[in-house]
């Protein structure tokens, strides 16, 4: 919608309130509020905290693996921030797609214990939604922060595939009859129109290249989830409101249908879709993912 520079942000950016924020206003995400609000000094400048340094471990989602957050986390840690992108099983570089949701979850799990990492911001995308919801619930007091970025949020005895319309839902029992070892594969049309509906087509069929096949068990298991619905710790939620993935509307969509089933959370809105502003927009995504995590 706006013309957005793909160069570097500052985190926090203090020109970030000259920048058209779109329709939607957010008190959390707009430094302009906050601005107006800052201590001024003897001179009548307006005084900006200093940037909090934050510890992110980013959790992809399907059809993607850890590589998906190489600029944003690049970003990132240029502002100082300590990034960490873990894979998990079934995906990267592991040939075996029989994996079930819980070794996913256990993957991300292991590796938090493996590092030692405490007092970090725990960010799940689209399916990565999901995964996080069980990692909270496995080392919940290791984590500063839940956010979540256009990410399914399920409710207890809910299965990803659940919250698909029909349709949808339909085409991929429908990818992973055809499938051979239990994936689903994309079409890129459906990549094209779904996850990446404001990129052109050359960058389109670009990032088509890094999609693979995607275990489906996972995509089916209904949760238990009562125990991430007893956490309290804190949580946001990301919304891009170009994401096609879900159709908004009728009992569908990212915000408010899955946002708001976190209870009281932080809200951070931006204007790009599922997938393409990893790649052309890193800045911006992070300073996103900055805002909703940050004190």
């Amino acid at each position: 919608m706006f013309p957005y520079s793909s160069g570097k942000y500052q985190i926090p950016n203090p020109n970030y309130r000259f920048i058209p924020q779109g329709q939607y206003y957010n008190p959390y995400s707009e430094p302009s509020w906050a601005w107006w609000h800052y201590p001024q000094d003897f001179g009548g400048s307006y005084r900006l905290p200093a940037p909090q340094r934050l510890t992110f471990v980013l959790v992809h989602g399907a059809w993607a693996d850890s590589h998906f957050w190489d600029d944003v986390a690049e970003v990132l840690r240029s502002h100082g921030n300590t990034v960490h992108a873990p894979e998990y099983a079934g995906h990267g570089s592991d040939p075996n797609k029989n994996v079930t949701h819980a070794m996913i979850s256990k993957s991300v799990v292991d590796y938090i214990k493996h590092l030692n990492l405490h007092d970090f911001i725990l960010v799940g995308h689209s399916f990565g939604g999901t995964v996080i919801q069980k990692v909270a619930e496995q080392v919940p007091d290791r984590i500063k922060r839940l956010v979540f970025w256009d990410a399914f949020v399920l409710k207890d005895g809910e299965s990803l595939v659940d919250q698909l319309p029909p349709p949808t839902r339909q085409g991929f029992e429908a990818l992973r009859k055809m499938s051979n070892d239990d994936t689903i594969m994309l079409p890129f049309e459906t990549f094209r129109a779904m996850f990446v509906n404001t990129a052109s087509t050359e960058d389109a069929k670009h990032f088509y290249t890094s999609v693979a096949p995607e275990p489906a068990k996972p995509l089916f298991e209904k949760l238990d989830l009562k125990a991430f619905y007893a956490l309290p710790t804190p949580k946001s939620y990301v919304y891009f409101y170009q994401d096609n993935v879900l159709p908004q509307g009728e009992g569908y969509g990212w915000h408010p249908h899955m946002s708001t089933r976190l209870g009281l959370f932080r809200l951070i809105v931006g204007d790009g879709d599922h997938f393409t502003d990893t790649r052309t927009r890193p800045a911006y995504l992070a300073q996103k993912i900055y805002d909703a995590s940050r004190d």
